[in-house]
Parts: structure tokens; sequence; C-alpha cells
């Protein structure tokens, strides 16, 4: 099955989302290549990186779970590349 390489970019701004969005990205571990973490304590928001390698519905699927959570947005951006 083709692949696509993206890049979502994860805002949370409700700590009580976190433990769910762990469980989401866990779920989708296969997805994922890498994750970068950012705690951004002057503004209490994290800031979230996720390169990811899956056919194009299930990144759009885990965009869209991610989005779903209370205090969390989520933006995909598609890399040209397809394998």
């Amino acid at each position: 099955m083709e692949t696509r390489i993206a890049v979502i970019g994860v805002v949370v701004e409700e700590p009580e989302s976190v433990e769910k969005l762990n469980e989401i990205l866990h779920g989708y571990r296969d997805a994922i290549i890498g994750r970068m973490g950012i705690p951004y304590r002057q503004k209490n928001i994290s800031i979230i990186s996720l390169a990811v390698d899956a056919p194009q519905e299930v990144i759009s699927a885990l965009s869209g779970r991610i989005g779903k959570l209370p205090g969390v947005s989520s933006k995909t951006a598609y890399s040209g590349v397809r394998a």
C-alpha cells in the first residue's frame, strides 16, 4: 500500500487531554517515525511535532482524532514523497 510522509503539528492547551493524547499516539505507534515535544511553560501549553509515514487515510485519521480532543489542535503538512 502506498504511504505518505507527513508532519503533524499539535498544540496542547488542556493538560487534562495529555493522557488521552498519549493513548492515541500509542495506538498509531507503527505510523510514527519520531516525536518531539516542547513544553512552553510561559504560556502553559505544549507543542508536539510528529513525523509519520503511513497511508494518507491513516494520517488523516490520526490528525482528526488528535484534533477532536478538548483543548488540542492539530495541522498536517504532507510531503510530495510517496512510497
